[in-house]
C-alpha cells in the first residue's frame, strides 16, 4: 500500500524550495521548483528474472534491437562465463530506474497489468532452460522432465542483494509480497528464476516475501481434518497476488500458478497439487502479509454463492 509523503515542511525548508529557481541557460520562461506532497513512487513492483543465455548473448539479448526487443534495468553476470570480460563480477545497469524497461511482457500481479511500467527488472545470467508447453496440453510435465535448472552463482546471488537493498532504500514502501519473479506474474509462459532461486536467502537479508514455519505447521494441523477445497485455494491465490481465475478456469491454469508458486516458496516440492503442505504455506503467507483479506475467502459475495469452506473456529 502507498502512503502519501509526510506533508509536515518547516519554514526554512518551504522558503528554500521557494526560492529554488532553475533557469535554463536558454530557455524564455523561469520554473520553479516546489516540490508537492501529493505524489508517490511509480515503482511498485520488482521482478527477478534468468537469462537462459551466457553472458555475451544476455547483454546482445537486452542491449541490441532484435525482431522482439527486450531489455531489463539490471543484468548481473556469473563467476565462470567465458564470455564474461571481467575478472570480478559487476552489475550492468541497462536502463535507468526512471524509465520503462521491456522485461515483463504479458504480465499480471494482484491488480496490475503489464507490470513494465511499474516494475524494476533485474536478469541474473543464467543457462537453464526448459522446453516450451505444448500449448494443446491438458496437463503440464514435471519439470524434473521438462526443465534443465543450473544453480545461481554464491557470488552473483551476493551482488543481486546488495542490488536490491539498495533499490529499497530508494523505494521504501515496496511491499515484500511484491517482489516476485518472472514466473509470478506470468505463470502461462515464464518459469524463471526457477526452483533453485534462493528466495528464502533473500528474505534473511530483509527482501521479499516468507512464511512462518510454526504458522504452516498450524494451518497444516487445520487442514489434516479440514482441508480447504479447490475453489478457496484459487481464491486464495488471487488474493495473494496470483492472477487466477477464482470461481472457474481450467485445471491447466490452476497447475500453471501452483507451480510458479510452489518453485518460490516449496521448491523442495514441485508437485503442481493443491496439497496439505502447500495450503498450509499459501494460508501462512496470507496471514503475515495479507491478513486483512482473509475474510473474503469465505465470503458469500465471491462467485455469487456460498463459499464451500470456512476456516475452524
Amino acid at each position: 500500500m502507498q502512503q502519501a509523503p509526510d506533508s509536515s515542511r518547516s519554514p526554512s525548508r518551504a522558503l528554500a524550495a521557494l526560492l529554488g529557481l532553475v533557469v535554463a541557460a536558454c530557455a524564455p520562461y523561469e520554473i520553479v521548483e516546489f516540490e508537492s506532497a501529493n505524489q508517490s513512487s511509480r515503482i511498485d513492483y520488482l521482478v527477478i528474472h534468468f537469462t537462459s543465455e551466457d553472458f555475451a548473448e544476455s547483454m546482445r539479448l537486452l542491449t541490441e534491437p532484435t525482431d522482439r526487443p527486450v531489455s531489463s534495468h539490471y543484468l548481473i553476470p556469473e563467476s565462470g562465463d567465458e564470455t564474461y570480460p571481467a575478472s570480478r563480477l559487476r552489475i550492468h545497469r541497462l536502463v535507468p530506474e526512471h524509465r520503462r524497461a521491456w522485461h515483463a511482457g504479458q504480465s499480471a500481479w494482484g491488480d496490475e497489468e503489464t507490470l513494465n511500467d511499474r516494475s524494476i527488472g533485474i536478469e541474473l545470467v543464467n543457462v537453464s532452460g526448459c522446453e516450451p508447453d505444448d500449448p494443446d496440453a491438458t496437463s503440464l510435465r514435471p519439470i524434473e522432465d521438462a526443465c534443465d535448472f543450473r544453480p545461481f552463482d554464491d557470488a552473483q546471488i551476493d551482488l543481486l542483494i546488495l542490488l536490491v537493498r539498495d533499490i529499497l532504500e530508494r523505494y521504501p514502501d515496496l511491499d515484500p509480497v511484491d517482489v516476485v519473479g518472472h514466473a509470478d506474474i506470468a505463470p502461462d509462459r515464464k518459469i524463471d528464476p526457477g526452483p533453485g532461486f534462493p528466495w528464502k536467502r533473500l528474505y534473511d537479508a530483509g527482501i521479499g516475501a516468507w512464511y512462518d514455519e510454526e504458522t504452516v505447521e498450524r494451518y497444516q494441523q487445520r487442514f489434516e481434518q479440514d482441508p480447504p477445497d479447490v475453489g478457496t485455494v484459487r481464491r486464495a491465490l488471487g488474493l495473494y497476488g496470483y492472477r487466477i481465475d477464482a470461481c472457474g478456469g481450467t485445471d491447466l491454469e490452476l497447475q500453471q500458478v501452483l507451480r510458479a508458486f510452489q518453485m518460490h516458496f516449496l521448491p523442495q516440492a514441485v508437485t503442481l497439487q493443491a496439497d496439505r503442505e502447500t495450503s498450509a504455506t499459501l494460508f501462512a503467507l496470507l496471514e503475515k502479509y495479507r491478513a486483512e483479506d482473509l475474510p473474503e475467502l469465505w465470503s458469500a459475495t465471491i462467485c455469487d454463492k456460498p463459499a464451500e469452506w470456512v476456516p475452524a473456529e
